[in-house]
């Protein structure tokens, strides 16, 4: 009988957040599958928790992929992880659950916390519908032109972005929409979190050595 592939949610920054059921399941799976497993060892050890662990990242997610469930065919059950929020979003976790489905191999989706939707709710943008595109693009001539599609496409828009290159996403915003609404959200759940609201122009003009982990909101519209 084959085993069960189970996707969980791990905190974004206060580890407080993790659920009951995520936390019963670290324990009783037979491995857990991690982004980074000292970073995962870290949270299973605050929590008193010792399993075995094994890498599946982005870089060797192909490669592990086939290995893992292999053993979950053999009846093994597999937790994968990464290293904050929900597998998949901008993170490895949809080539495994793919390959699972095809295979026809249990996925349980064990649900928690996600830097989007934390987003979504804390922007106060309109998210009667909304898009979400991962991370921004480096260059500076295509993240214009994602930007530019984002204001064209009517709905508000969630983006992760570096802080090495808030300060640049928010000045080319403010000249292509100077009014269109947005909303930073920086270090959600953490120490340090904080929310920033106002025209792309408002926040650009926010002069200031930016650090940490960023969602960014972007509304087309200037109401």
């Amino acid at each position: 009988m084959a085993g069960t592939i189970y996707i969980v949610s791990t905190p974004i920054g206060n580890l407080e957040d993790i659920t009951l059921r995520a936390l019963r399941i670290l324990k009783e799976v037979d491995l857990i599958a991690a982004e980074d497993t000292r970073h995962t060892r870290q949270l299973l050890s605050h929590f008193d928790i010792h399993n075995r662990l094994e890498s599946c990242h982005a870089f060797n997610e192909h490669g592990k992929v086939d290995s893992l469930l292999d053993m979950a065919e053999s009846g093994s059950s597999i937790a994968l992880v990464s290293d904050a929020g929900t597998p998949s979003v901008a993170d490895p976790g949809f080539l495994l659950v793919r390959e699972a489905v095809k295979r026809e191999i249990p996925v349980v989706v064990v649900p928690g916390v996600s830097a989007v939707t934390f987003s979504v709710t804390a922007s106060a943008l309109p998210v009667d519908k909304f898009v979400f595109r991962a991370f921004a693009p480096v260059k500076s001539a295509q993240r214009e032109k994602f930007l530019s599609e984002i204001l064209e496409s009517g709905m508000t828009t969630f983006f992760f972005e570096s802080p090495y290159r808030v300060s640049k996403t928010l000045e080319a915003l403010s000249q292509l929409a100077p009014d269109c609404q947005c909303a930073i959200i920086r270090e959600a759940t953490k120490l340090h979190e904080e929310i920033l609201r106002g025209t792309a122009t408002e926040l650009a003009a926010i002069k200031r050595d930016w650090k940490g982990e960023f969602v960014i909101g972007v509304h087309p519209d200037k109401r």
